[in-house]
C-alpha cells in the first residue's frame, strides 16, 4: 500500500474505532504507532523508533517522551501522545521541555486524531510556542497528504521541511488575520479599501459607513466564490455522467431499482478494503483505472468501471468476511478472511485477473 492509501486508510480506521479506545496506551497502540509506521519507520526497530525516550531535565530525572524517531542515528522527531479525548492545549509546555533537552529538530503533540507540529523557527534550539502546522487525520485533504509525505523516511529532508514550515506558519497566521478582519474589520483594514475608492480625507463618518460595507462585500465575495466552484463541480459532474452514460451502453448492467439503490451505503471497512486492493494493483496497473461499485448484495471492484471487467467482490456486512475471486469464466471462488490484511495473500490472483482483461482485448469502456 502506498503512502497516500495507507494514511487515508488509517484516518478511516481512527474515525471508526475512536469511541472504543478507552486509554492513552490504547490510543498509542491503535492510532499513533500505525501513524509512525505509515511514515515508513519500523516501530519495532530501536534504531529507528525509541518508545519512552529519556528526556531528563537538569536534576529532574525520569522524564520520558513517548516516542523518538531516529534518522541516520540522530534523534530527529519527538512525539508526545495523549488520549484521543484530551485537548492538546494544556500539554504544550510538556513537549516544550522535552524539545529543549533533546537534539531533535521537530516535535509532534498528538491525541491520535489531531497532530500538531513544532520546531524552532523563532529562536534556535527553543521550541516555538505555537505549532507551525496541524491537521486532523480523520479529515485529510490532498494538500495535507502532500505536506505529510515530507516526513516519510524515504522523503525526509530537514532543510526542505523547515522551508515548508516557515511558509505554513505564515500562511496559518495570514488566514487567521483574514478571518478576524472578515468578522470584525479593523480601521486600518477598512481604510485600505476606502482610500482606493473615496477621494479626499477618510472621515470618521466615511469610515463607519465603509466598515459595514467592507464586511458585507468580503462575505459576499466568499459566497460567490463558493457558488462558482459548486457550479463548476456540477458542470463537471454532468460531463462525467454523460461519459458514464456512453460507457453503460457498452456494458451489461442489471436494471437497478432506484429504491434499492438508495439503500446502498458504502462502509468505512469497504473503503479500506478498496484502498488495499488498489494499492496491490497499482504495481502493474494505473490506479485511476481501478474503481469500485457498491450494491446491496456485495461490494465490487472493477477495471475501468466496466462490469465486464470484474476484479473481485467483497462481502463484508456480516460477521463472516469474504473475498470472492473470479476466474476467466467469471465464476466466483470465495475465500473467508479474518482481517483485511488477508487480502494481500491473494495479491497475485488479483493482479493476474486485472491484467487478463487487457491481454484478452476486452471491450473498452
Amino acid at each position: 500500500m502506498d503512502f497516500q492509501d495507507s494514511i487515508k486508510a488509517l484516518g478511516e480506521k481512527v474515525a471508526r474505532m475512536q469511541e472504543s479506545i478507552q486509554t492513552e496506551e490504547a490510543t498509542k497502540m491503535a492510532f499513533v504507532m500505525p501513524f509512525i509506521a505509515a511514515l515508513g519507520y519500523d516501530v519495532f526497530n530501536p534504531m529507528e523508533v525509541v518508545p519512552e525516550y529519556i528526556a531528563d531535565l537538569g536534576i529532574k530525572k525520569g522524564e520520558k517522551v513517548d516516542y523518538c524517531i531516529f534518522k541516520d542515528g540522530t534523534p530527529t522527531i519527538i512525539i508526545e501522545c495523549k488520549h484521543w479525548k484530551e485537548k492538546l492545549d494544556v500539554h504544550n509546555s510538556q513537549l516544550h521541555r522535552y524539545f529543549h533537552v533533546t537534539t531533535s529538530k521537530f516535535g509532534i503533540l498528538t491525541n491520535g486524531i489531531i497532530y500538531r507540529f513544532y520546531t524552532d523557527l523563532v529562536e534556535p534550539n527553543k521550541m516555538d510556542d505555537k505549532p507551525f502546522w496541524e491537521f486532523n487525520i480523520t479529515d485529510l485533504h490532498e494538500q495535507t497528504i502532500f505536506e505529510l509525505k515530507k516526513y516519510h523516511k524515504a522523503q525526509f529532508d530537514i532543510e526542505n521541511i523547515l522551508s515548508s514550515a516557515t511558509e505554513l506558519k505564515y500562511a496559518k497566521e495570514i488566514k487567521r488575520i483574514m478571518l478576524e478582519e472578515m468578522g470584525n474589520p479593523t480601521d486600518a483594514f477598512v481604510k485600505h479599501f476606502t482610500k482606493q475608492i473615496v477621494s479626499g480625507a477618510v472621515t470618521a463618518k466615511i469610515l463607519e459607513q465603509f466598515t459595514g460595507l467592507v464586511k458585507r462585500s468580503l462575505n459576499q465575495l466568499i459566497s460567490d466564490m463558493i457558488s462558482d466552484r459548486l457550479k463548476n463541480a456540477l458542470a463537471s459532474e454532468e460531463g462525467r455522467n454523460s461519459v458514464q452514460a456512453r460507457i453503460e451502453e457498452d456494458v451489461t448492467v442489471q436494471p437497478v431499482n432506484p429504491e434499492s439503490a438508495s439503500k446502498v451505503v458504502t462502509t468505512d471497512l469497504e473503503k479500506e478494503a478498496f484502498y488495499i486492493i488498489r494499492s496491490i494493483l497499482r504495481t502493474k496497473i494505473d490506479a485511476s483505472r481501478v474503481m469500485h461499485r457498491d450494491t446491496q448484495s456485495y461490494f465490487g471492484v472493477l477495471l475501468d468501471n466496466n462490469n465486464r471487467k470484474p476484479i473481485c467482490r467483497l462481502y463484508l456486512e456480516g460477521n463472516k468476511k469474504v473475498l470472492s475471486l473470479l476466474d476467466e469464466a467469471k465464476k466466483e471462488t470465495r475465500h473467508e478472511i479474518q482481517t483485511l490484511d488477508d487480502i494481500y495473500t491473494h495479491a497475485d490472483h488479483l493482479i493476474n485477473t486485472a491484467l487478463s482483461f487487457d491481454t484478452k482485448g476486452a471491450p473498452a469502456s
